[in-house]
Protein backbone atom coordinates (compact mmCIF):
# COMPACT_ATOMS: atom_id res chain seq x y z
CA UNK A 1 0.00 0.00 0.00
CA UNK A 2 1.57 3.29 -1.07
CA UNK A 3 1.28 6.46 0.92
CA UNK A 4 1.43 9.92 -0.53
CA UNK A 5 4.05 12.30 0.90
CA UNK A 6 2.82 14.64 3.58
CA UNK A 7 2.08 18.10 2.29
CA UNK A 8 2.64 21.40 4.06
CA UNK A 9 0.67 21.86 7.27
CA UNK A 10 -2.66 23.62 6.98
CA UNK A 11 -2.52 27.40 7.51
CA UNK A 12 -4.55 27.07 10.71
CA UNK A 13 -1.91 24.79 12.25
CA UNK A 14 0.80 27.29 11.39
CA UNK A 15 -1.13 30.11 13.00
CA UNK A 16 -1.69 28.04 16.14
CA UNK A 17 2.03 27.19 16.33
CA UNK A 18 2.98 30.84 15.90
CA UNK A 19 0.49 31.89 18.56
CA UNK A 20 1.85 29.31 21.01
CA UNK A 21 5.41 30.41 20.29
CA UNK A 22 4.51 34.06 20.86
CA UNK A 23 2.74 33.20 24.11
CA UNK A 24 5.78 31.27 25.32
CA UNK A 25 8.05 34.21 24.46
CA UNK A 26 5.64 36.58 26.18
CA UNK A 27 5.56 34.46 29.32
CA UNK A 28 9.35 34.20 29.32
CA UNK A 29 9.69 37.98 28.96
CA UNK A 30 7.32 38.58 31.87
CA UNK A 31 9.06 36.05 34.13
CA UNK A 32 12.72 36.81 33.31
CA UNK A 33 14.31 40.23 33.56
CA UNK A 34 16.22 41.16 30.42
CA UNK A 35 18.58 43.48 32.29
CA UNK A 36 20.96 42.68 35.17
CA UNK A 37 20.05 44.09 38.54
CA UNK A 38 22.52 46.97 38.26
CA UNK A 39 21.07 50.27 39.46
CA UNK A 40 19.89 52.82 36.95
CA UNK A 41 22.62 55.38 36.18
CA UNK A 42 25.19 53.10 37.84
CA UNK A 43 27.77 54.17 35.25
CA UNK A 44 27.25 57.89 35.74
CA UNK A 45 30.48 59.82 36.41
CA UNK A 46 29.28 61.83 39.41
CA UNK A 47 28.12 60.42 42.78
CA UNK A 48 24.97 62.55 42.92
CA UNK A 49 23.91 61.18 39.54
CA UNK A 50 24.32 57.62 40.80
CA UNK A 51 22.30 58.43 43.91
CA UNK A 52 19.51 60.21 42.03
CA UNK A 53 17.42 57.05 41.20
CA UNK A 54 17.41 56.03 44.87
CA UNK A 55 16.30 59.48 45.96
CA UNK A 56 13.48 59.45 43.39
CA UNK A 57 12.13 56.01 44.33
CA UNK A 58 12.36 56.85 48.03
CA UNK A 59 10.35 60.02 47.44
CA UNK A 60 7.77 58.12 45.37
CA UNK A 61 7.34 55.46 48.04
CA UNK A 62 7.10 57.99 50.85
CA UNK A 63 4.43 59.87 48.86
CA UNK A 64 2.25 57.05 47.54
CA UNK A 65 1.94 54.91 50.68
CA UNK A 66 0.09 57.54 52.78
CA UNK A 67 -1.82 58.91 49.78
CA UNK A 68 -3.05 55.42 48.80
CA UNK A 69 -4.13 54.63 52.35
CA UNK A 70 -5.95 57.95 52.65
CA UNK A 71 -7.79 57.52 49.32
CA UNK A 72 -8.87 53.96 50.16
CA UNK A 73 -10.23 54.93 53.55
CA UNK A 74 -11.93 58.21 52.59
CA UNK A 75 -13.24 57.61 49.06
CA UNK A 76 -13.80 53.85 49.08
CA UNK A 77 -14.63 53.21 52.76
CA UNK A 78 -11.96 50.52 53.13
CA UNK A 79 -11.14 49.66 56.78
CA UNK A 80 -7.92 51.25 58.05
CA UNK A 81 -5.95 48.02 58.60
CA UNK A 82 -6.91 46.61 55.21
CA UNK A 83 -6.22 49.94 53.52
CA UNK A 84 -2.79 50.10 55.19
CA UNK A 85 -1.85 46.60 54.02
CA UNK A 86 -3.10 47.30 50.50
CA UNK A 87 -1.36 50.68 50.35
CA UNK A 88 1.96 49.17 51.39
CA UNK A 89 1.57 46.33 48.86
CA UNK A 90 0.81 48.78 46.05
CA UNK A 91 3.41 51.46 46.84
CA UNK A 92 6.29 49.92 48.83
CA UNK A 93 7.65 47.93 45.82
CA UNK A 94 8.34 51.27 44.16
CA UNK A 95 11.63 51.14 46.08
CA UNK A 96 12.71 48.43 43.61
CA UNK A 97 12.27 50.60 40.51
CA UNK A 98 15.92 51.68 40.48
CA UNK A 99 17.30 48.17 40.00
CA UNK A 100 14.51 45.54 39.73
CA UNK A 101 11.41 47.09 38.07
CA UNK A 102 10.10 43.80 36.67
CA UNK A 103 10.18 42.18 40.11
CA UNK A 104 8.35 45.24 41.45
CA UNK A 105 5.68 44.71 38.79
CA UNK A 106 5.18 41.12 39.99
CA UNK A 107 4.10 42.56 43.37
CA UNK A 108 2.32 45.77 42.36
CA UNK A 109 0.18 44.28 39.57
CA UNK A 110 -1.48 41.58 41.74
CA UNK A 111 -1.87 44.13 44.54
CA UNK A 112 -3.65 46.51 42.15
CA UNK A 113 -5.99 43.73 41.02
CA UNK A 114 -6.72 42.83 44.63
CA UNK A 115 -7.41 46.49 45.32
CA UNK A 116 -9.79 46.67 42.34
CA UNK A 117 -11.72 43.63 43.58
CA UNK A 118 -11.84 45.07 47.09
CA UNK A 119 -13.12 48.41 45.78
CA UNK A 120 -15.73 46.55 43.72
CA UNK A 121 -17.21 45.12 46.92
CA UNK A 122 -17.46 48.56 48.52
CA UNK A 123 -20.14 51.12 47.87
CA UNK A 124 -18.56 54.10 46.16
CA UNK A 125 -19.74 57.37 44.78
CA UNK A 126 -20.34 58.01 41.08
CA UNK A 127 -17.09 59.99 40.74
CA UNK A 128 -14.84 57.26 42.17
CA UNK A 129 -12.42 55.76 39.70
CA UNK A 130 -12.57 52.04 39.01
CA UNK A 131 -10.92 49.52 38.66
CA UNK A 132 -7.72 51.46 39.39
CA UNK A 133 -7.69 54.15 42.04
CA UNK A 134 -5.99 57.44 41.25
CA UNK A 135 -2.85 56.76 43.37
CA UNK A 136 -2.56 53.24 41.98
CA UNK A 137 -2.89 54.53 38.41
CA UNK A 138 -0.22 57.21 38.82
CA UNK A 139 2.16 54.86 40.65
CA UNK A 140 1.63 52.27 37.93
CA UNK A 141 2.65 54.82 35.30
CA UNK A 142 5.94 55.37 37.15
CA UNK A 143 6.36 51.59 37.21
CA UNK A 144 5.77 51.37 33.45
CA UNK A 145 8.30 54.16 32.86
CA UNK A 146 10.93 52.25 34.84
CA UNK A 147 10.12 49.08 32.87
CA UNK A 148 10.45 50.95 29.57
CA UNK A 149 13.85 52.29 30.63
CA UNK A 150 15.23 48.89 31.66
CA UNK A 151 13.46 45.99 29.91
CA UNK A 152 13.44 44.97 26.26
CA UNK A 153 10.60 45.53 23.85
CA UNK A 154 9.09 42.07 24.26
CA UNK A 155 8.79 42.48 28.02
CA UNK A 156 7.23 45.95 27.94
CA UNK A 157 4.73 44.85 25.28
CA UNK A 158 3.84 41.86 27.44
CA UNK A 159 3.32 44.07 30.49
CA UNK A 160 1.05 46.39 28.53
CA UNK A 161 -0.98 43.51 27.07
CA UNK A 162 -1.46 41.90 30.48
CA UNK A 163 -2.43 45.25 32.03
CA UNK A 164 -4.96 46.02 29.29
CA UNK A 165 -6.36 42.48 29.47
CA UNK A 166 -6.76 42.76 33.24
CA UNK A 167 -8.65 46.04 32.85
CA UNK A 168 -10.94 44.51 30.24
CA UNK A 169 -11.57 41.43 32.39
CA UNK A 170 -12.47 43.55 35.41
CA UNK A 171 -14.89 45.55 33.26
CA UNK A 172 -16.57 42.32 32.14
CA UNK A 173 -16.97 41.29 35.79
CA UNK A 174 -18.88 44.49 36.56
CA UNK A 175 -20.14 45.98 33.29
CA UNK A 176 -22.41 48.35 35.14
CA UNK A 177 -19.42 50.14 36.71
CA UNK A 178 -17.65 52.80 34.67
CA UNK A 179 -14.14 51.53 33.82
CA UNK A 180 -12.68 54.90 32.93
CA UNK A 181 -9.38 54.30 34.71
CA UNK A 182 -8.82 51.02 32.81
CA UNK A 183 -9.00 52.77 29.45
CA UNK A 184 -7.00 55.71 30.76
CA UNK A 185 -4.25 53.42 32.06
CA UNK A 186 -4.09 51.54 28.76
CA UNK A 187 -3.63 54.75 26.77
CA UNK A 188 -1.27 56.53 29.13
CA UNK A 189 0.62 53.30 29.80
CA UNK A 190 1.28 52.83 26.08
CA UNK A 191 2.59 56.40 25.82
CA UNK A 192 4.83 56.02 28.86
CA UNK A 193 6.20 52.67 27.66
CA UNK A 194 6.97 54.10 24.22
CA UNK A 195 8.79 57.06 25.78
CA UNK A 196 10.79 54.84 28.12
CA UNK A 197 11.66 52.37 25.37
CA UNK A 198 12.74 55.20 23.05
CA UNK A 199 15.02 56.66 25.71
CA UNK A 200 16.46 53.21 26.48
CA UNK A 201 17.09 52.31 22.84
CA UNK A 202 18.70 55.68 22.20
CA UNK A 203 20.98 55.15 25.19
CA UNK A 204 21.90 51.68 23.96
CA UNK A 205 22.60 53.03 20.48
CA UNK A 206 24.83 55.74 21.95
CA UNK A 207 26.66 53.19 24.08
CA UNK A 208 27.17 50.84 21.12
CA UNK A 209 28.43 53.76 19.03
CA UNK A 210 30.93 54.68 21.76
CA UNK A 211 32.08 51.06 21.97
CA UNK A 212 32.44 50.91 18.20
CA UNK A 213 34.46 54.13 18.21
CA UNK A 214 36.72 52.67 20.88
CA UNK A 215 37.19 49.50 18.83
CA UNK A 216 37.83 51.53 15.69
CA UNK A 217 40.39 53.67 17.51
CA UNK A 218 42.17 50.54 18.76
CA UNK A 219 42.13 49.04 15.27
CA UNK A 220 43.42 52.31 13.82
CA UNK A 221 46.26 52.38 16.35
CA UNK A 222 47.12 48.75 15.59
CA UNK A 223 47.07 49.42 11.83
CA UNK A 224 49.30 52.46 12.33
CA UNK A 225 51.71 50.35 14.37
CA UNK A 226 51.85 47.61 11.72
CA UNK A 227 52.34 50.14 8.92
CA UNK A 228 55.20 51.77 10.79
CA UNK A 229 56.83 48.43 11.53
CA UNK A 230 56.59 47.50 7.86
CA UNK A 231 58.15 50.82 6.90
CA UNK A 232 60.99 50.34 9.39
CA UNK A 233 61.58 46.79 8.15
CA UNK A 234 61.67 48.03 4.56
CA UNK A 235 64.20 50.74 5.37
CA UNK A 236 66.41 48.40 7.39
CA UNK A 237 66.20 45.88 4.59
CA UNK A 238 67.67 48.47 2.24
CA UNK A 239 70.53 49.09 4.67
CA UNK A 240 71.28 45.38 5.06
CA UNK A 241 71.00 44.81 1.31
CA UNK A 242 73.57 47.55 0.73
CA UNK A 243 76.06 45.89 3.09
CA UNK A 244 75.42 42.48 1.55
CA UNK A 245 76.21 43.95 -1.87
CA UNK A 246 79.50 45.34 -0.51
CA UNK A 247 80.40 41.90 0.90
CA UNK A 248 79.67 40.29 -2.45
CA UNK A 249 81.83 42.76 -4.37
CA UNK A 250 84.72 42.48 -1.89
CA UNK A 251 84.61 38.69 -1.90
CA UNK A 252 84.53 38.52 -5.72
CA UNK A 253 87.38 41.00 -6.15
CA UNK A 254 89.62 39.63 -3.39
CA UNK A 255 91.64 37.29 -5.71
CA UNK A 256 92.40 40.26 -7.99
CA UNK A 257 93.19 42.73 -5.23
CA UNK A 258 95.30 40.43 -3.07
CA UNK A 259 98.18 38.67 -4.76
CA UNK A 260 99.51 35.30 -3.71
CA UNK A 261 96.28 33.83 -2.41
CA UNK A 262 96.33 30.08 -2.09
CA UNK A 263 93.78 27.91 -3.81
CA UNK A 264 91.84 27.17 -0.58
CA UNK A 265 91.68 30.91 0.20
CA UNK A 266 90.33 31.67 -3.27
CA UNK A 267 87.71 28.94 -2.86
CA UNK A 268 86.77 30.38 0.53
CA UNK A 269 86.29 33.86 -0.98
CA UNK A 270 84.22 32.33 -3.80
CA UNK A 271 82.06 30.52 -1.24
CA UNK A 272 81.58 33.78 0.69
CA UNK A 273 80.59 35.60 -2.50
CA UNK A 274 78.13 32.83 -3.48
CA UNK A 275 76.52 32.84 -0.01
CA UNK A 276 76.29 36.65 -0.06
CA UNK A 277 74.67 36.60 -3.52
CA UNK A 278 72.17 33.98 -2.36
CA UNK A 279 71.34 36.03 0.73
CA UNK A 280 71.04 39.15 -1.41
CA UNK A 281 68.59 37.36 -3.70
CA UNK A 282 66.48 36.36 -0.70
CA UNK A 283 66.58 39.93 0.53
CA UNK A 284 65.43 41.22 -2.85
CA UNK A 285 62.52 38.79 -2.87
CA UNK A 286 61.59 39.99 0.62
CA UNK A 287 61.86 43.56 -0.60
CA UNK A 288 59.32 42.84 -3.34
CA UNK A 289 56.88 41.66 -0.66
CA UNK A 290 57.47 44.63 1.62
CA UNK A 291 57.03 47.01 -1.31
CA UNK A 292 53.89 45.39 -2.66
CA UNK A 293 51.81 48.38 -1.49
CA UNK A 294 52.82 50.72 -4.30
CA UNK A 295 56.18 51.89 -2.93
CA UNK A 296 58.32 50.32 -5.65
CA UNK A 297 59.78 53.72 -6.55
CA UNK A 298 61.20 54.35 -3.08
CA UNK A 299 64.64 52.82 -3.66
CA UNK A 300 66.91 55.73 -2.77
CA UNK A 301 69.71 55.10 -0.24
CA UNK A 302 68.45 55.43 3.33
CA UNK A 303 69.55 58.65 5.07
CA UNK A 304 71.57 58.90 8.25
CA UNK A 305 73.21 61.39 10.58
CA UNK A 306 75.28 62.79 7.72
CA UNK A 307 72.05 64.21 6.25
CA UNK A 308 70.87 65.98 9.42
CA UNK A 309 72.40 69.30 8.38
CA UNK A 310 70.44 69.25 5.12
CA UNK A 311 67.26 68.30 6.98
CA UNK A 312 67.58 71.19 9.43
CA UNK A 313 68.41 73.66 6.66
CA UNK A 314 65.31 72.56 4.73
CA UNK A 315 63.24 73.04 7.90
CA UNK A 316 64.61 76.55 8.36
CA UNK A 317 63.72 77.40 4.77
CA UNK A 318 60.17 76.21 5.54
CA UNK A 319 59.90 78.96 8.18
CA UNK A 320 60.84 77.10 11.35
CA UNK A 321 63.77 78.63 13.28
CA UNK A 322 65.81 75.54 14.10
CA UNK A 323 69.43 75.00 15.06
CA UNK A 324 71.50 71.82 15.03
CA UNK A 325 74.20 70.77 17.46
CA UNK A 326 75.94 67.68 16.09
CA UNK A 327 78.99 66.19 17.76
CA UNK A 328 82.06 66.02 15.52
CA UNK A 329 83.09 62.54 16.64
CA UNK A 330 80.28 60.12 17.23
CA UNK A 331 82.30 56.96 16.79
CA UNK A 332 80.94 53.90 15.07
CA UNK A 333 77.17 54.20 14.66
CA UNK A 334 75.31 51.04 13.56
CA UNK A 335 73.14 51.46 10.46
CA UNK A 336 69.91 50.83 12.43
CA UNK A 337 70.79 53.50 14.98
CA UNK A 338 72.00 55.88 12.25
CA UNK A 339 68.73 55.57 10.31
CA UNK A 340 66.54 55.67 13.44
CA UNK A 341 68.22 58.86 14.70
CA UNK A 342 67.61 60.60 11.39
CA UNK A 343 63.97 59.50 11.24
CA UNK A 344 63.33 60.56 14.85
CA UNK A 345 64.68 64.06 14.16
CA UNK A 346 62.75 64.19 10.88
CA UNK A 347 59.44 63.24 12.49
CA UNK A 348 59.99 65.54 15.50
CA UNK A 349 60.63 68.52 13.22
CA UNK A 350 57.58 67.63 11.13
CA UNK A 351 55.47 67.56 14.31
CA UNK A 352 56.73 71.02 15.28
CA UNK A 353 55.81 72.36 11.83
CA UNK A 354 52.33 70.82 12.12
CA UNK A 355 51.47 71.64 15.72
CA UNK A 356 53.64 74.66 16.67
CA UNK A 357 54.47 76.55 13.48
CA UNK A 358 57.20 79.12 13.98
CA UNK A 359 58.36 77.74 17.33
CA UNK A 360 62.09 77.95 18.00
CA UNK A 361 63.56 74.44 17.91
CA UNK A 362 66.87 72.97 19.02
CA UNK A 363 68.26 69.64 17.76
CA UNK A 364 71.15 68.00 19.59
CA UNK A 365 72.94 64.73 18.78
CA UNK A 366 75.64 63.52 21.18
CA UNK A 367 77.40 60.28 22.07
CA UNK A 368 77.96 59.60 25.76
CA UNK A 369 78.37 56.54 27.98
CA UNK A 370 78.01 54.12 25.09
CA UNK A 371 74.75 55.63 23.85
CA UNK A 372 73.66 58.02 21.13
CA UNK A 373 71.51 60.77 22.61
CA UNK A 374 69.09 62.55 20.29
CA UNK A 375 67.26 65.58 21.70
CA UNK A 376 64.67 67.75 19.91
CA UNK A 377 63.19 70.56 22.00
CA UNK A 378 60.83 73.25 20.73
CA UNK A 379 59.28 76.20 22.50
CA UNK A 380 55.70 77.39 22.23
CA UNK A 381 54.37 78.82 19.00
CA UNK A 382 55.07 82.58 18.81
CA UNK A 383 51.40 83.32 18.25
CA UNK A 384 48.21 81.26 18.36
CA UNK A 385 47.56 79.72 14.99
CA UNK A 386 45.72 76.79 13.55
CA UNK A 387 48.02 73.77 13.21
CA UNK A 388 49.30 73.27 9.71
CA UNK A 389 48.13 70.08 8.02
CA UNK A 390 51.14 68.68 6.26
CA UNK A 391 51.99 65.12 5.48
CA UNK A 392 54.41 63.55 7.90
CA UNK A 393 57.06 61.01 7.12
CA UNK A 394 55.84 58.45 9.58
CA UNK A 395 53.25 58.07 12.29
CA UNK A 396 54.50 60.47 14.94
CA UNK A 397 55.28 59.13 18.37
CA UNK A 398 54.27 55.60 17.33
CA UNK A 399 57.05 55.50 14.74
CA UNK A 400 59.58 56.99 17.16
CA UNK A 401 58.80 54.41 19.82
CA UNK A 402 59.06 51.55 17.36
CA UNK A 403 62.41 52.74 16.03
CA UNK A 404 63.87 53.22 19.51
CA UNK A 405 62.52 49.82 20.58
CA UNK A 406 64.17 48.26 17.54
CA UNK A 407 67.59 49.49 18.64
CA UNK A 408 67.06 48.57 22.31
CA UNK A 409 66.98 52.19 23.47
CA UNK A 410 64.56 54.41 25.36
CA UNK A 411 62.33 57.32 24.34
CA UNK A 412 61.09 60.15 26.54
CA UNK A 413 58.50 62.56 25.16
CA UNK A 414 56.19 65.10 26.72
CA UNK A 415 55.16 68.74 27.03
CA UNK A 416 57.28 71.35 28.76
CA UNK A 417 56.12 73.88 31.37
CA UNK A 418 56.51 76.79 28.94
CA UNK A 419 54.17 75.19 26.40
CA UNK A 420 56.84 73.56 24.25
CA UNK A 421 57.57 69.89 23.64
CA UNK A 422 60.52 67.59 24.16
CA UNK A 423 61.62 64.42 22.35
CA UNK A 424 64.61 62.60 23.83
CA UNK A 425 65.88 59.28 22.43
CA UNK A 426 68.74 57.24 23.84
CA UNK A 427 70.03 54.38 21.70
CA UNK A 428 72.97 52.05 22.49
CA UNK A 429 76.21 52.15 20.50
CA UNK A 430 78.70 49.28 20.09
CA UNK A 431 81.64 49.37 22.51
CA UNK A 432 84.55 51.43 21.23
CA UNK A 433 87.59 49.41 20.15
CA UNK A 434 91.17 50.68 20.34
CA UNK A 435 92.99 50.56 16.96
CA UNK A 436 95.85 48.60 18.51
CA UNK A 437 93.66 46.14 20.36
CA UNK A 438 93.22 42.75 18.72
CA UNK A 439 89.71 41.65 17.83
CA UNK A 440 88.01 39.51 20.47
CA UNK A 441 88.53 35.80 19.96
CA UNK A 442 85.66 33.37 19.92
CA UNK A 443 85.95 29.94 21.37
CA UNK A 444 84.11 27.51 19.16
Amino acid sequence: MSTSPAGPPPPADGLVSAARRNLRELAHGLSHASHPSTPLLAGAPKPWQRMLPYVVVLALTATFIPVTINVLTTQYDVPGALAGALGVAQAAPLLMLAHRPLQAWWIIFPADIAGALLVLARSTGPDALWPWTAPALIAYLFLLLALGLRENRRTVVGVWVVTAAAGAALHLIAPDRAADSALLLSILGAVVLVIGAAVRERGEATRRLAEQETISEAERAQRTLLEERTRIARELHDVVAHHMSVITVQADSAPYRISGLSEPAQEEFASIAAAARESLGEMRRLLSVLRSDGTEGDRAPQPGLDRLQQLVEATVRAGLPAELSLAAELGEVPPAVDLSAYRIVQEALANVVRHAPGARTRVSVRAAAGHLNVLVVNGPAPKPAAPLESAGTGHGLVGMRERVRLTGGTLDTGPLPDGGFRVAARMPLPPAMSPSAPPPSEDL
